[in-house]
């Protein structure tokens, strides 16, 4: 038989080789660690549906973001879990709360040498557990929520954060924020949409991780996940309204959501590897059917691959060192 007239497995011959003509390739810097921090604990508890991830105390979470740094972790977003909830999300604004507290203890600590990132949203503070207020019929009010929003922001910039990261899908959200930070004469503050947010069965560990209290469902104003054309409009709503970053989540299953989307504009994009997914390789490897250090790596190149300049993961200061480690 003739020779073959080409042979790419030249191009896999050694790990030199391999690396030297890699497409795609991880960096630490590319990671940012979701961390959570509740109220009133004595030490961290750990989230039984999340193997090595913990609800933090305020001390321990400076202790966590620390870790993260010497790891050189791009980033952390910070969440918060309080003791009280009702029904417009108090917490959420008090200038005390739990995550606006964490975050000038963070921020102190750190400074400029990470980015610390604060989760803007209402599911974590009212006691219905939605991501806006609630009408007289019990439905999301859209436009209300966006006053909470912008209040939120504001206290969220005043205590420290770099980013702020929208991701309860409401309409204007973005527009309203970055309005709110422009009049306070906060132009610096950086903004994070949470564009392309799909109603997604693999937000379940999450739950757990900020005690929850959701009636119901989020369909109304999460993303359907039979769409994806539709995650195009609302990035480009989110782009022109004045966001910096655009993000989809979850990740691994939308990768053909994130692919358009980088494709779509000229803002960094990010995903974030949710907890399912986390839980789901964690589960695989801890019944000894897949190589965990091997997947974890392998599912955040893939997400990379896809189109994601950054990737937010529960893994990211273990997969930070194990990328510095070569």
């Amino acid at each position: 038989m003739p020779y073959p007239a080409e042979r790419p497995r030249r191009l896999r011959s050694t790990a030199a080789v391999r690396s030297l003509v890699a497409e795609h390739r991880l960096a630490p810097e590319r990671l940012v660690l979701p961390l959570f921090v509740k109220e009133g604990l004595r030490e961290p508890a750990p989230v039984s549906s999340m193997p090595g991830v913990v609800q933090h105390t305020p001390s321990s979470l400076v202790d966590a973001v620390g870790e993260a740094v010497d790891a050189g972790v791009g980033g952390v977003m910070l969440f918060g879990v309080p003791a009280e909830r009702d029904a417009v999300g108090s917490c959420g604004t008090d200038p005390d709360g739990v995550l606006n507290a964490a975050l000038r203890s963070v921020t102190a600590a750190v400074g400029d040498r990470t980015v610390v990132m604060a989760d803007l949203c209402l599911d974590e503070f009212t006691d219905h557990g939605h991501c806006g207020v609630l009408d007289e019929r019990g439905r999301v009010d859209n436009d209300a929520t966006l006053e909470r929003y912008a209040a939120m922001a504001l206290a969220q910039a005043d205590a420290g954060a770099h980013l702020l990261g929208l991701s309860g899908m409401m309409d204007g959200q973005v527009g309203a924020v970055r309005t709110a930070l422009e009049d306070a004469g906060r132009s610096d503050v950086l903004l994070l949409a949470y564009a392309a947010k799909y109603a997604s069965a693999f937000y379940g560990p999450f739950r757990d991780a900020v005690d929850s209290a959701l009636q119901g469902d989020r369909r109304t104003y999460q993303q359907d996940p039979a769409n994806a054309v539709e995650a195009l409009r609302e990035v480009r709503l989110d782009v022109a309204e004045g966001a910096d970053v655009v993000m989809v989540k979850p990740a691994l299953p939308y990768l053909d959501v994130l692919s358009a989307v980088a494709a779509e504009v000229d803002v960094p994009v990010w995903a974030y590897q949710v907890s399912g997914e986390y839980a789901m390789v964690e589960a695989a490897a801890a019944a000894g059917m897949i190589d965990r250090r091997a997947a974890v790596l392998e599912t955040l190149l893939s997400v990379h691959r896809a189109g994601a300049g950054a990737v937010l993961t529960y893994w990211a200061v273990e997969a930070a060192r194990l990328l510095r480690a070569g």
